[in-house]
């Protein structure tokens, strides 16, 4: 679904990723995990088409997207979430959720979103940017869902939430690929993310030192083993 290979990027003349590749397979969820500056945002930023590697390719759908815009990214199937939500504020849900679907599927798509967020169905006319942080998390995912992507690549989703939150958004994106999207995650809680995934991926200074399933990675030792990190607390 989603490929990168070799990838080496950074920012002007400072390398970040060193021939990173990774891939992310059809209707399956992908974890990226490290320490912090590890280069786990450089590699999704590059993957999204918001950032053009110094070398290696990457790949959607069996296509060579290598160099493309977001925008491209965008249409072939990709659909990106940033860290800080990514909503418009001014907009109410209803309208944030509209101008997210294509243009056939505007009318349904506060009620797609309320298939997997039913919470978002009884704050269609409130402005997003009075939402709760969770709320605004569960907008942001319900406007990435109603694109219908291919590949949807989060980045943080927990971040600046509380514990019930945490088990609602990972609740929703646990529907997500179950409806046969696939994702690749890069979360601070391992534990989380861990549960969800079924690949993960060990990033380190720029480079991959670890990759398997995440049944493998249950053990703290082997975290400690390879980043240096004990496995963070759960939530």
């Amino acid at each position: 679904m989603l490929e990168l290979e070799g990838i080496t990027a950074g920012y002007g003349e400072s390398v970040v990723l060193r021939q990173v590749s990774l891939s992310v397979p059809r209707s399956g969820a992908v974890a990226l995990l490290g320490p912090n500056g590890a280069g786990k945002t450089t590699l999704l930023r590059t993957a999204a088409g918001l950032l053009r590697p110094m070398a290696g390719r990457v790949r959607l759908k069996g296509t060579d997207m290598t160099g493309r815009s977001a925008h491209d990214m965008t249409r072939a199937g990709l659909c990106h979430l940033p860290e800080g939500r990514g909503i418009f504020p001014s907009l109410t849900v209803a309208e944030n959720l509209r101008l997210a679907a294509p243009r056939g599927g505007r009318t349904d798509a506060t009620e797609t979103a309320g298939q997997v967020f039913p919470v978002l169905t009884t704050r269609l006319k409130q402005l997003a940017g009075n939402l709760s942080g969770g709320e605004q998390q569960m907008l942001a995912l319900a406007r990435a869902f109603v694109t219908d992507p291919a590949v949807v690549v989060v980045d943080e989703p927990s971040l600046g939430l509380s514990p019930i939150v945490v088990e609602q958004i990972f609740g929703s994106l646990r529907a997500i690929v179950g409806g046969g999207t696939a994702v690749l995650l890069v979360e601070q809680y391992v534990n989380r993310a861990l549960e969800l995934a079924d690949v993960v991926y060990l990033l380190n200074r720029g480079t991959v030192v670890f990759t398997g399933p995440a049944d493998e990675l249950s053990d703290s030792d082997i975290f400690e083993r390879y980043l240096g990190i004990d496995m963070g607390p759960e939530v």
